[in-house]
């Protein structure tokens, strides 16, 4: 009577597991089903429904194998999705933030396409804030958004080139021209150089007015070795003047001119050439 007592318990205790477990997957799919109802309309209510819905189709094993199978594709695909809709509403720190769950969730569920392209609009979003911020002249801003993207890829030469713009606009030339070099390094050459020579102008000006002659001249003239302009020639030429070195003063004068002819001040610099000739 005893074992038959405990047969029938063992059954019905089996019963009951698979009930249990019947039970389970009618959740589950529900939960997934409420998942891919929300996903039009809120992504972020969805993605908490399919990851429940794995988490407990998991527990089933082969039983919910579908259901897990479905959410781990669905769930890193859903999550970058949302990343497009904060770049457009300007929102780049969530959209970074957003992304960095996006890395993990697709390591998690082994989305190797999502976790690549995840990974390669960490910088293009970065940069874009950097962009925005330029372009509104929060230089620091700028600044701090550039650096962190060299700071993790030094290879990137366009967030270099851009670190640099930013870092001239704030005065710290030394650090501007370090970026830049990284820039020219790095695929940016020909817009870094140029980059250079604005900056190196910009000290040979401030020297110039400092009356530090003999600086003004040489950085000048390593300005115009990047990026040839009217302005470095008129400096160099000033300075050499300056510095009682007639045949630099008119060669450099001269080039000032040949660059730009219709000058407001063309005709003052024809004179001081004429005087130095003499």
């Amino acid at each position: 009577m005893k074992k038959l007592l405990l047969s029938i318990a063992a059954v019905l205790f089996s019963a009951g597991m698979i009930f249990a477990q019947e039970a389970s997957l009618q959740q589950a799919t529900e939960l997934f089903n409420n998942g891919a109802t929300a996903s039009s309309t809120d992504k972020a209510a969805a993605i908490d429904y399919f990851q429940k819905a794995y988490n407990m189709a998991k527990a089933l094993g082969d039983e919910g194998a579908e259901i897990v199978g479905n959410c781990k594709e669905v769930i890193p695909k859903l999550h970058y999705s949302m990343v497009n809709d904060l770049i457009k509403e300007t929102k780049y720190d969530e959209a970074v933030a957003k992304l960095e769950e996006t890395v993990a969730a697709a390591k998690e569920f082994g989305a190797d396409d999502v976790l690549a392209n995840a990974q390669k609009l960490i910088p293009q979003v970065m940069l874009q804030k950097g962009n925005a911020l330029l372009s509104a002249k929060d230089y620091e801003g700028a600044a701090a958004a550039y650096k962190a993207i060299t700071d993790a890829d030094p290879t990137n030469g366009m967030a270099a080139l851009r670190l640099g713009m930013a870092l001239n606009q704030l005065n710290k030339s030394e650090e501007a021209l370090e970026a830049l070099k990284a820039a020219a390094e790095n695929g940016q050459a020909e817009n870094a150089n140029k980059q250079i020579g604005t900056v190196l102008l910009k000290e040979a000006s401030n020297f110039l007015r400092d009356k530090d002659y003999q600086k003004a001249f040489d950085t000048a003239l390593e300005s115009a070795k990047y990026a040839e302009s009217a302005n470095a020639f008129k400096i160099a030429g000033t300075a050499a003047n300056s510095l009682s070195k007639k045949a630099e003063a008119i060669e450099y004068l001269g080039k000032y001119l040949e660059l730009s002819p219709s000058a407001s001040d063309a005709a003052q610099i024809k004179t001081v050439i004429e005087a130095l000739k003499k």
